[in-house]
């Protein structure tokens, strides 16, 4: 590990800062935007969109870098990010005339504050979902066959780190100024330093050729519905806890620890986790954390829980969710040739992100109907699901020998990311 960090340390320092600033502001907007009085259904749009953008970037980001080359690439997104996220405060202090708009005969909800923010979230998301496949092919090109996993896996908990330290940050500003959306910005500037100045010659980048959805779900149908589903349950836990904690009354430093209990559950359960997966049909264990997480959140629903409890649902909350995310793609890959992992982990990545985009709305709409406790409903439907549907196929077929073990991935990595991982188990 130490050679790895020796080796890689300028990229992966760049990316902790990137994910502070990320963090920053996805915390930041439920709650600036509950305080302006957005109401839940247009706190979702602004947070669904963030993920149409991801999704966008995940596909056009491998043509970018082709057509220019990872430098450009990487300064491009970069200075982009930097400048939406200036420009989110601003958007509230603009408001365009009556006079133009009759004239020009637009409608009022264009101008919109949350309309605005929901089209610079998707700006955000492709941007971060381009900057995620930039580096992770960096990475992937200074790492050899050796320290491959090693690698991936040091960038996995570095991500979570920084979300992780973002919460303190916020807990520490104001969010009803400007401060926190310009150190976001600042971060995110400072973040290219070590990754430009460094040594390492950019790489080249390999194409990834896709796998069709209908040949994907005849390999694994529990891992393209499980993807869809664990899509929802990551967007809508990440995406409207802010919002969810500004609906409830709590103040913002109790906010910025829910949050980061989310994240130390899922960095601490992720390995214990792994560990059983690869000694165990995954199936069960799949079938096993969905019903507790749906047990969870059924108690979190009904009872009214101290917040210090509401701190061990988070924790148990997070810790569930992001095993679930790896432990579908190690399903997914006992069915597959070392050829076709690349190929069907664009595929999965895809349905996921697909399923992301629909988790805040209609997490969103249901604490419309019932108020904050709507959050983890929601949630807990969507792990009774795949509950229910994990116990169906373990009656429809028997699993053979699995190929790969299990590697903690967060549901940030890209494809090149998810398809290096899993060669390198191939490999062991």
């Amino acid at each position: 590990m130490l050679k790895v960090l020796v080796q890689s340390w300028p990229l992966l320092l760049g990316v902790m800062l990137l994910m502070v600033g990320n963090g920053v502001q996805g915390s930041l907007l439920g709650i600036r935007g509950a305080r302006e009085g957005f109401t839940t259904f247009e706190l979702s749009m602004v947070m669904s969109s963030y993920y149409i953008g991801f999704l966008g970037g995940s596909r056009l980001a491998p043509q970018m870098i082709r057509s220019v080359g990872h430098v450009r690439v990487f300064s491009a997104l970069g200075s982009l990010i930097s400048a939406v996220l200036i420009l989110y405060p601003m958007v509230l202090d603009w408001h365009l005339p009556s006079w133009m708009i009759s004239y020009t005969g637009l409608t009022h909800w264009l101008f919109q504050d949350w309309f605005a923010w929901s089209l610079m979230r998707i700006v955000i998301g492709f941007c971060f979902s381009g900057i995620y496949v930039t580096a992770e092919s960096w990475l992937n090109n200074t790492a050899t066959n050796e320290t491959r996993g090693q690698a991936l896996s040091a960038y996995m908990i570095v991500q979570m780190v920084g979300i992780i330290a973002s919460q303190g940050l916020l807990a520490m500003g104001d969010p009803t100024g400007y401060g926190l959306f310009i150190i976001p910005s600042v971060l995110v500037s400072l973040a290219f330093m070590p990754i430009l100045l460094a040594a390492t010659p950019a790489p080249t980048f390999d194409k990834i050729d896709g796998m069709s959805f209908r040949q994907l779900f005849r390999t694994s149908p529990l891992g393209c519905i499980g993807m869809l589903l664990t899509g929802g349950v990551f967007s809508a836990m990440f995406g409207m806890s802010s919002v969810w904690g500004a609906l409830s009354g709590l103040g913002i430093g109790q906010i910025a620890l829910f949050v980061a209990a989310l994240y130390v559950g899922g960095l601490t359960l992720q390995y214990p986790i792994g560990w059983i997966s690869d000694r165990m049909d995954r199936r069960t264990l799949v079938l096993w954390l969905a019903s507790a997480g749906a047990l969870v959140m059924l108690v979190a629903t009904l009872v009214t829980l101290p917040f210090s409890l509401t701190l061990v649902v988070a924790m148990l909350l997070g810790g569930i969710t992001n095993p679930l995310y790896s432990l579908l793609i190690a399903h997914t890959n006992d069915f597959l040739t070392k050829e076709e992992m690349p190929a069907a982990s664009s595929g999965l990545i895809f349905l996921n992100g697909f399923g992301a985009i629909f988790g805040p709305l209609v997490t969103g709409w249901m604490m419309g109907q019932v108020g904050p406790r709507g959050y983890f409903l929601f949630i807990g439907l969507l792990y009774a699901a795949l509950a229910v549907y994990v116990a169906w196929r373990m009656l429809r077929r028997v699993v053979r020998d699995r190929t790969v073990g299990y590697t903690g991935l967060s549901p940030n990595a890209s494809s090149l990311a998810v398809g290096a991982v899993m060669q390198q188990d191939n490999r062991r």
